[in-house]
């Protein structure tokens, strides 16, 4: 059966965000939300693990003594996979809370991944998320890129949400797609392309997570606790053994999105153009030349080269302070 028989995937995109717009009033997909027990079983963490009474909403802790996390019961080999997040405040330096694809337990050496991390600050200093994906193992290679946000992502739920198909991957934040990734084909197999589980992980990040380390988690502000909702699994379900795909074709059933659309591609480019912090496509230290897949543009480019001239242009860093917007300024960016 062939996998583009996926059941509805409307990725419905507000005409215009207003600012400081919370996550709950932020428009979802049409897609069916499910219950804890109907996707999911616990990776780890025993009771920093907790399921509310409704059976679909969760949260996982980050003590000293454990982190905690969860797997979907199922394989999956593409699809549209979602959850609305509320994170931890207050002093959250090296805490990572992820959201991501792997395949790591079953292929330890050529692994797949398509990541969203979390990664939390000092007091008064913003979350920042990372996006990255790896194909056939390729770590060594990085597809990164990082971002701040127009809100504060401890003060409420928002929806963060990756689509992946056989030709492209696209990752959201209430349902405005951030990041785009075309698969082509020098990428070969550093495009994920083998069936992964859902996972979702709160854990100790200190040696690498703020400021390369330099901040660590503090228990004294413990426990941290990320909070999920809204739980999407839509895909196309794989045998474990057989690794053959089951997919859902119901009459109700639509295929799957073939792209960003025009209106979600002037929110896209209007919040790299202003959000991103970080792009391997532009990194000129770690690539002479950028990737196959990377699609250059100016006013990304532009903007990553006065934030580090050095990483971003091969030029030489100036010392002076930097220019640090309010959120918000943030909020009006967005606002199109």
């Amino acid at each position: 059966m062939a996998c583009s028989y996926l059941g509805p995937c409307f990725l419905l995109i507000c005409s215009s965000l207003a600012p400081f717009v919370s996550g709950s009033q932020i428009q979802r997909t049409s897609l069916p939300i499910i219950s804890f027990d109907e996707g999911y079983t616990q990776l780890f963490g025993d009771d920093n693990l907790v399921m509310y009474r409704d059976g679909k909403r969760v949260h996982l802790s980050l003590d000293e003594r454990t982190g905690s996390g969860f797997v979907s019961q199922d394989l999956y080999l593409h699809g549209y996979f979602s959850a609305s997040i509320k994170l931890p405040a207050d002093y959250t330096a090296g805490v990572v809370v992820a959201f991501y694809m792997s395949n790591g337990d079953m292929f330890e050496k050529n692994h797949d991944e398509i990541d969203f991390e979390f990664l939390g600050n000092i007091r008064g200093k913003d979350w920042r998320i990372q996006t990255n994906i790896y194909g056939n193992g390729s770590t060594s290679a990085g597809r990164e890129e990082r971002y701040s946000l127009w809100f504060d992502p401890s003060d409420d739920f928002h929806q963060y949400s990756i689509l992946w198909t056989n030709s492209q991957i696209i990752f959201y934040v209430d349902n405005i797609p951030i990041r785009e990734v075309k698969r082509t084909e020098s990428m070969g197999g550093d495009f994920p392309s083998k069936p992964m589980s859902l996972y979702a992980t709160i854990w100790d990040g200190s040696d690498w997570a703020t400021n390369g380390g330099k901040y660590r988690v503090n228990y004294k502000y413990a426990p941290y606790v990320a909070e999920f909702s809204d739980l999407v699994l839509h895909g196309c379900a794989v045998d474990p053994v057989e690794q053959f795909p089951r997919c859902d074709n119901t009459e109700s059933s639509q295929a799957i999105p073939t792209g960003v659309t025009p209106v979600q591609r002037i929110k896209m480019e209007s919040f790299r153009a202003k959000f991103m912090t970080y792009s391997y496509c532009y990194d000129r230290v770690r690539y002479r030349a950028p990737p196959s897949e990377c699609v250059i543009n100016t006013k990304e480019a532009d903007r990553l080269k006065s934030y580090d001239p050095v990483t971003f242009g091969g030029g030489r860093r100036h010392h002076g302070k930097r220019h640090h917007r309010s959120r918000s300024s943030h909020a009006e960016v967005i606002s199109i």
